[in-house]
C-alpha cells in the first residue's frame, strides 16, 4: 500500500517524482500510484524538512514558499539514489532525506546540516497532488509530538471521493528528545505556535482571491548536540489507513515498532530479492544494460495492484483486499494505433504473475471476487477504494480466467472458491449494472444485438466506444468460455464461444485504408438496424488528419476508445487472417501498420501486434519486430520507457519480450521467440518447479534488433522434439521442463510442419485445456 517517495512541482509529476533537477521538491508523500498517466494521485501527507526559520511564525509552510531544488551531480542530474525498498535525495537546503517502508507505514530519515540549530518538520495534511482536499483534520499532541490527521480527496479517474488518515511520530536518531521544542498547525503560509488543531484556525477564510487550501502541522526539535559542527538526524514514522487515525497509528506501531530504519530497509530488500530472484537469467556475454532493463522491468510489475488488506472502509471481510487497479485492461489487444493507455494490465502482467508469483495472484483474485460479492460486479478500474471510470469492458473477466485456466487444480489449496469465481464471471456477463461507466457492461444491448450499436441510448452510462466495447465483450466472453470448459458446463461453453465470435458483427469488408486499397476490411461502427456508420481507418493514429483524442468524450460517436479501426482480435487470429484474404494479405497489413507508424509502442493494446506474424507461419518476422521494439524503445535511462509504465503493463511487456515470449491470457499458450539471454529460468513456488529455456548456439543480440542468429529453428522439451517452433504450452511450466531452442540466422523459418504447429485460434478448434 505504501509507496513513499519524492514529489515535485513538475507538470509531469503524476507519480510524484521527476528526474529533471530543474523542478523543485515539494515534499515526501506516502502513497502514490505508479505510472498510470492522467491526473496526479495519492500524493498524500507530504512531510517536509526545514533546516532553519527566523522564528516559528516565519517558517515557510505553503508549497510555493517552502519548496526547494535538489543538489545536482556533475552531469546535471539530481543527487538522488534508489533501490528496492530505499530512496535518498540531497536537497539544496543541506538536508539529506532517506526513505523506506513496510506495507502500511513509511519511515523517513532526515539528516539536517550542522548549521541547523532548530530543525523543523512539516506535515502537510491537505495536498494530494490534485489540491482536492475537503474536510481536513489535524491534531498535534504537544507532549509527544504525534500528529494525526485526515481529509477527503478526489479520486484521480472517477466521480467518487475517498477519506484517508495518517499518524506521524518522531524520534531522534542517535539522541533523544522528550517533546517537540515547538509545535503548531498552519493554514496557507501562516503557522500558529501552540495551536493543536486546524479547527483553532480560520482555515476557511477568503484570502488573496482564494480560500486557504494548504493546511497541516509544524514541529521543531532540539538538535543532537550544542556543537555547531554536528549534524542532527530525526526519524519520522508515518502510518496511513483508510479506516481511522487510530488504525494508522496501529499500522505504524505494529509494523515499525522501534523506528529501525536499517532493519526496515533490510526487510524490504529481502522481500524484493525473494521475488525477483524467481526469474534467473544467464548474463554471460550480455550487455549489462539488457540485464538491468530486465530486472528493473520485473520490479515495476510488482507495484500495482496494491495490497490494501485490512484497509477496506466499505465492508468487513476476512478476504484479501486489493486496490489500484488502473485498470484491468481493454481486451482489444490489438488495436494497432492508440495513445498511451494507462490501465492495460491483464494482457501481460497477470500471465507473468502466473509464471512466478501464483500465491499473490490467488490473493488478488480472492479480493476481486469479494468486491463482486459486495458490489455486484468485478472491479475494473479502482483506486483509493473508489470505483473509477472503466474503458468499456468487464476486464476483470480475463484476469479471473487467466488464474483459473492456469491454477484450477490448486484453487481450493489457494482458498479460491470455484463457485464464487464462476458466479462473478457470470454476473459480469449477464447482469446489467446501474452505471456501466463504473462497472460491468451494457449487457441488455450486447445480448439483444450481439454488438453495441451506435444509436442506442439508455440511461446508465455514456453512449460511446461502441466498437471498442463490442471487441472487449467478445474477448471477455471467450475467457469465460475457457473457464466453463474446465467446469464441464457445456451449454455455457457454447453460449460464450458464440458471443466470442461477435467481433465479426462490426467487421465491414468494404472499408479500406486510404492509399492502400489492398488493406481492405475494418472494424466499423454500426447502427441497430444493421446499416454501417463510418470511421476513417486512420482515426486516432499519428496519421489521423483530425488528430482525434479518442478519449472519454460523452459526445464522441466514432465508436472507438483511444484506438483506430485497424484492429486484431487475440482469441481468433486465424479467423481474421481468413477475413483479410489469407497469410500474405495479413502479413502485408501488419507491415503497413508497423512501418507507417499505426503501431503505437506506447500503448498496450498494440503489444501483441509484433508477434502476430506467428499466425501467418512467419515467426522470424515476429522475432525481428519484437527485438526491434526493445532496441528502439526501451533502455534504462530516465526516458527509457515508451510512455508511462501503466502500472507495470509496460514493464511486464518488456519482461516477456526479453524472455522471448508473449502470453495469450486465459489460455495454456505462450507465443515463442528467442530470449535475449543464453538461458532463462522461471521458479514457481506454488508448484516448486523450475522451467529453463536454453538458447543453444546463442551468439548475442543485434544492437538494432535486426537480423542475427536469433530465429528459432527447432524446439525440444526434456530432450524430445516439440510440435511447434511458435508456442509453448503451460504444462512445460507446471512440470519444470528444460526447453532447448536451436537458433539460426534464417528469418524465413516457419512454425513447423505438423497439424499443431501454428498457434491455436478459437475458430480452428484450438485452446484445448
Amino acid at each position: 500500500m505504501i509507496k513513499v517517495g519524492l514529489d515535485t512541482d513538475s507538470p509531469g509529476n503524476q507519480a510524484g517524482y521527476d528526474a529533471n533537477a530543474t523542478f523543485n521538491v515539494t515534499g515526501f508523500s506516502q502513497l502514490h500510484d505508479s505510472g498510470t498517466g492522467g491526473g496526479a494521485s495519492l500524493s498524500n501527507f507530504k512531510l517536509w524538512p526545514i533546516p532553519e526559520c527566523d522564528g516559528f511564525a516565519s517558517c515557510q509552510t505553503s508549497i510555493a514558499t517552502r519548496k526547494s531544488l535538489r543538489k545536482t551531480l556533475p552531469d546535471g542530474s539530481p543527487d538522488d539514489a534508489g533501490s528496492p525498498g530505499y530512496f535518498a535525495s540531497n536537497l539544496s537546503t543541506g538536508v539529506r532525506v532517506e526513505l523506506t517502508a513496510s506495507r502500511r507505514a513509511a519511515l523517513h530519515r532526515y539528516t539536517f546540516p550542522a548549521s541547523s540549530r532548530k530543525p523543523h518538520i512539516l506535515v502537510d495534511i491537505t495536498n494530494d497532488g490534485l489540491s482536492s482536499n475537503t474536510e481536513p483534520f489535524a491534531n498535534v499532541d504537544p507532549i509527544t509530538g504525534r500528529v494525526t490527521g485526515a481529509g477527503r480527496f478526489a479520486s484521480s479517474f472517477g466521480p467518487e471521493r475517498y477519506t484517508v488518515y495518517t499518524c506521524v511520530d518522531f524520534k531522534g536518531d542517535g539522541y533523544t528528545f522528550d517533546s517537540p521544542a515547538e509545535y503548531g498547525v498552519y493554514a496557507g503560509n501562516e503557522p500558529v505556535q501552540y495551536s493543536t488543531q486546524l479547527s483553532q484556525l480560520y482555515h476557511g477564510k477568503y484570502e488573496a482571491s482564494c480560500f486557504v487550501t494548504e493546511m497541516g502541522a509544524l514541529l521543531s526539535f532540539t538538535p543532537s548536540s550544542n556543537s555547531s559542527e554536528e549534524t542532527t538526524t530525526i526519524l519520522a514514522r508515518v502510518g496511513v489507513s483508510f479506516l481511522s487515525s487510530d488504525q494508522a497509528c496501529y499500522n505504524a506501531e505494529s509494523e515499525i515498532p522501534n523506528f529501525d530504519f536499517d532493519g526496515t530497509w533490510t526487510t524490504a530488500r529481502n522481500a524484493w530479492n525473494d521475488l525477483l530472484s524467481r526469474i534467473q537469467v544467464d548474463t554471460q556475454g550480455i550487455d549489462s544494460e539488457i540485464v538491468d532493463l530486465f530486472y528493473s522491468s520485473l520490479y515495476r510489475t510488482h507495484i500495482a495492484p496494491a495490497d490494501y488488506t485490512g484497509e477496506n472502509p466499505k465492508w468487513n471481510s476476512t478476504e484479501p483486499y486489493y486496490d489500484s487497479f488502473y485498470c484491468n485492461a481493454s481486451p482489444w489487444p490489438l488495436y494497432a494505433m492508440m495513445r498511451s493507455n494507462q490501465w492495460d494490465t491483464y494482457r501481460t502482467l497477470y500471465p507473468l504473475m502466473s509464471l512466478h508469483d501464483p500465491e499473490e495472484f490467488a490473493r488478488i483474485v480472492r479480493g476481486m471476487i469479494n468486491i463482486q460479492q459486495h458490489e455486484g460486479w468485478l472491479p475494473e478500474c479502482r483506486g483509493a477504494t473508489t470505483q473509477q471510470y472503466i474503458q468499456g469492458g468487464s476486464n476483470g473477466d480475463p484476469i479471473l480466467a487467466e488464474f483459473f485456466v492456469k491454477f484450477h487444480e490448486y484453487a481450493p489449496a489457494l482458498n479460491v472458491s470455484v463457485d464464487a469465481l464462476y458466479a462473478a464471471l457470470i454476473a459480469d456477463a449477464e447482469a446489467q449494472p446501474p452505471n456501466w461507466d463504473l462497472q460491468g457492461r451494457l449487457t441488455s444491448v450486447w445480448k439483444e444485438y450481439n454488438f453495441i450499436p451506435s444509436d442506442i441510448y439508455i440511461s446508465g452510462g455514456a453512449a460511446t466506444k461502441q466498437v471498442s466495447r463490442t471487441l472487449e465483450h467478445a474477448f471477455s466472453d471467450f475467457t469465460i468460455s475457457q473457464v466453463a470448459k474446465l467446469l464441464n458446463k457445456t451449454d455455457d461453453v457454447t453460449k460464450y464461444q458464440q458471443r466470442a465470435g461477435n467481433f465479426i458483427n462490426v467487421w465491414n469488408y468494404n472499408v479500406s485504408l486510404l492509399g492502400y486499397p489492398e488493406i481492405k476490411g475494418m472494424m466499423q461502427p454500426r447502427f441497430a438496424n444493421g446499416q454501417w456508420n463510418y470511421t476513417d481507418p486512420r482515426h486516432c493514429s499519428v496519421n489521423d488528419p483530425f488528430h482525434s483524442t479518442c478519449y472519454l468524450d460523452p459526445t464522441n460517436h466514432d465508436g472507438f476508445y483511444e484506438s483506430s479501426p485497424m484492429v486484431y482480435v487475440p482469441h481468433d487470429t486465424a479467423q481474421l487472417i481468413t477475413m483479410q484474404g489469407g497469410n500474405e494479405s495479413f502479413i502485408n497489413r501488419l507491415n503497413v501498420i508497423i512501418d507507417q507508424n499505426y503501431f503505437d509502442v506506447t500503448n498496450e493494446p498494440a503489444q501483441q501486434i509484433p508477434f502476430m506474424y506467428h499466425y501467418a507461419n512467419r515467426p522470424g518476422l515476429s522475432t525481428q519486430r519484437s527485438r526491434m521494439i526493445i532496441a528502439e524503445s526501451y533502455n534504462t535511462t530516465v526516458s527509457g520507457l515508451p510512455g508511462n509504465d501503466d502500472s507495470g503493463a509496460m514493464g511486464s511487456y518488456a519482461v516477456f519480450y526479453l524472455a522471448g515470449m508473449y502470453p495469450l491470457p486465459a489460455t495454456n499458450q505462450f507465443l515463442l521467440a528467442s530470449p535475449h539471454f543464453p538461458k532463462i529460468s522461471f521458479f514457481n513456488p506454488l508448484l516448486n518447479t523450475t522451467t529453463t529455456i536454453v538458447a543453444k548456439n546463442f551468439q548475442g543480440n543485434p544492437q538494432d534488433g535486426k537480423g542475427g542468429h536469433v530465429f528459432v529453428k527447432s524446439v525440444t522439451i526434456d530432450g524430445q522434439p516439440w510440435k511447434s517452433n511458435c508456442y509453448l504450452d503451460w504444462d512445460v511450466f507446471t512440470k519444470g521442463s528444460t526447453i532447448e531452442l536451436e537458433l539460426t540466422d534464417d528469418i524465413n523459418i516457419t512454425c513447423g510442419d505438423g497439424p499443431d504447429a501454428l498457434p491455436p485460434s478459437l475458430s480452428t478448434g484450438g485452446y484445448r485445456n
